[in-house]
């Protein structure tokens, strides 16, 4: 390829010309501090030996991180990512295995405590 003929370097990023690999948009999604959290906390229940697998949802009106205990069952816990309830209850909140909301509220730490403390007091 002759960069003079006006063909740009192949080695150039050219993602956004890529199908399917555009942005979500108009989706909801965890971001770079939301998403580290979460991980944080599941590093650490894996290596306690608690969870083994995960699945994150980006939907059109919801974020959803669920966790497993086994990739065959129901997950443990679905920390869900709402933004239309944040002025209301709060956009984050832990959903249990049963589908009862375990806790709601409008800052993912505090929210996630719910989760911490079952690991500290076992």
């Amino acid at each position: 390829m002759d960069l003079i003929s006006g063909e740009a370097d192949p080695s150039e990023s050219r993602a956004a010309e890529r199908p399917g690999s555009a942005p979500l948009q108009g989706r909801v999604t965890f971001n770079r501090l939301e998403l580290n959290r979460i991980l944080n906390l599941y590093g650490r229940m894996v290596a306690a030996g608690e969870w083994r697998d995960y699945a994150i949802d980006f939907l059109k009106d919801h974020a959803v991180f669920s966790i497993f205990r086994r990739a065959s069952e129901v997950p443990l816990y679905r920390i869900v990512k709402d933004p239309r309830l944040a002025r209301k209850q709060g956009a984050y909140c832990v959903i249990g295995a049963s589908g009862q909301i375990l806790r709601r509220g409008h800052e993912l730490d505090r929210v996630l405590l719910v989760i911490d403390r079952k690991l500290a007091l076992v």
